[in-house]
């Protein structure tokens, strides 16, 4: 029988792996170690923070296969991600940790420049409201204040809404693409390094990929110079239901 919600809360209470700074409790009290994570992992690598972590599994991996780096999986559904954060204590993965807090507030956790990249792995793509993407503009300019200038940011995702939007943000914006497929896991040439990265599945895109969905991913550099604007565009809206995503709307595009 799998633990209830209640025991994972207790458990990640006491776990030092994990922050637990949701919206209503950081308005009262601040956070001490913004600027400050390398004294937390004892050391000056890199930090690699995956927005929208859910259950921590690609935090995770990444950090097994990465141990000269630091990972930070950031989401505001704790219940899920005591499941990476009790993997990472399990295994002794001394370069993860777990921010729990609401996206739209990441800013309030990381000092100037003290990010290197960014991961959104299967993000909501938020059909109806382009302030709630994760690569729209809203973001973008949060990722700036504690994102190196020219650091990057990978989108992994099942959505081809989401996947053409940002498309559509990057090319705008002039942004520099480092790398673009439509279909991931049937792209020829990557090299091992890669295809040992992108090769990490989570739970629900296994599932996606057994449906027969293409896996998208591209990965951009966001230079601190250029002036950011939504593209003004008409995206065809994602014909199928993803996990608890109901389309919601009789619309066929949307902004």
């Amino acid at each position: 029988m799998s633990k209830g919600k209640l025991a994972k809360f207790a458990d990640m209470a006491r776990y030092e792996n994990v922050f637990q700074y949701p919206y209503s409790v950081m308005e009262h009290v601040p956070f001490d170690m913004r600027g400050k994570w390398r004294d937390y992992f004892k050391n000056d690598n890199p930090i690699v923070l995956e927005l929208g972590c859910g259950k921590g599994e690609y935090t995770v991996e990444l950090a097994k296969l990465y141990p000269d780096m630091n990972f930070i999986g950031v989401d505001i559904k704790g219940a899920r991600m005591w499941t990476g954060a009790t993997q990472a204590l399990n295994e002794h993965l001394n370069n993860v940790a777990f921010l729990r807090t609401n996206i739209e507030i990441t800013d309030r956790f990381f000092g100037e420049g003290e990010v290197q990249e960014i991961w959104l792995t299967f993000s909501d793509p938020q059909m109806k409201n382009p302030r709630k993407r994760l690569s729209s503009t809203y973001f973008l300019e949060r990722y700036r204040r504690f994102l190196t200038d020219g650091g990057t940011i990978h989108l992994k995702t099942d959505s081809n809404f989401l996947f053409t939007y940002t498309t559509y943000m990057v090319e705008h914006n002039n942004l520099p693409l480092l790398f673009r497929t439509e279909d991931l896991y049937h792209t020829e040439g990557l090299d091992e390094q890669t295809c040992k990265i992108l090769g990490i599945r989570t739970y629900y895109e296994a599932m996606w990929i057994e449906r027969g969905l293409n896996i998208r991913y591209m990965k951009f550099t966001l230079p601190h110079s250029a002036t950011l604007a939504e593209p003004e565009v008409e995206i065809p809206l994602d014909e199928y239901r993803s996990y608890k995503r109901p389309k919601r709307s009789g619309l066929e595009t949307s902004k």
